[in-house]
């Protein structure tokens, strides 16, 4: 059973919660690579789409990654409490947004690899900002105070089956910058036409 958040880990948690969907809106607008042009500040951001393990729904959850030997690897921060994490382990065949492309992909918790340590760093390096808000010097630790303080973190372990393509991944809503220019263009003509108009009534 997991160990219930402690009012500061509660927070953060949700204080996520929010960021993570403004992190969606931007890869569903096109923005995906944006997202990561300043990845030593920003972090490496990648989406993953799972299903819901009551509801059955499709469900996005942005997350920090790192690429090693062509394997994804990414951290449940929270732990076993996250949603996201019990989805993927309740039907682990998942979808990766990567800003190279979008994947169908098979996750797998390899929390108790001899490697784990390793690799949680090169996430946590990856991560920007979120670690070092976490309280994680993933460069500067020790081995014993980096596994102290990440315990309860799982580490996931992505490999990517099948390139996809079609209208429900990144840059499904792509389609509203067009429609905002198109009314912006508008917009603007039709203010002209009127200052032009009242130019000549003069």
């Amino acid at each position: 059973m997991a160990a219930p958040l402690s009012l500061a880990e509660e927070n953060l948690r949700r204080g996520f919660k929010y960021f993570n969907r403004f992190m969606v809106l931007l890869w569903r607008l096109g923005l995906g690579g944006w997202v990561n042009m300043w990845p030593d500040v920003g972090g490496r951001i990648m989406v993953i789409a799972h299903t819901g393990r009551k509801s059955g729904k499709r469900r996005l959850q942005p997350l920090n990654y790192a690429v090693v030997d062509d394997a994804i690897y990414c951290v449940a921060g929270f732990g076993r409490v996250s949603d996201w994490y019990r989805n993927v382990i309740a039907q682990p065949h998942v979808e990766v947004w990567l800003p190279d492309g979008w994947w169908a992909a098979d996750a797998e918790d390899v929390s108790d690899s001899p490697q784990r340590l390793p690799l949680l760093r090169q996430v946590i390096i990856a991560s920007g900002f979120a670690g070092r808000l976490a309280g994680l010097d993933a460069q500067g630790m020790s081995d014993a105070e980096f596994d102290r303080l990440t315990r309860s973190y799982r580490l996931l372990r992505l490999r990517r089956t099948l390139p996809r393509t079609g209208l429900s991944g990144p840059g499904d809503l792509a389609w509203l910058w067009q429609a905002a220019t198109v009314l912006f263009a508008l917009l603007w003509w039709r203010g002209r036409a009127k200052s032009s108009g009242s130019s000549r009534g003069k």
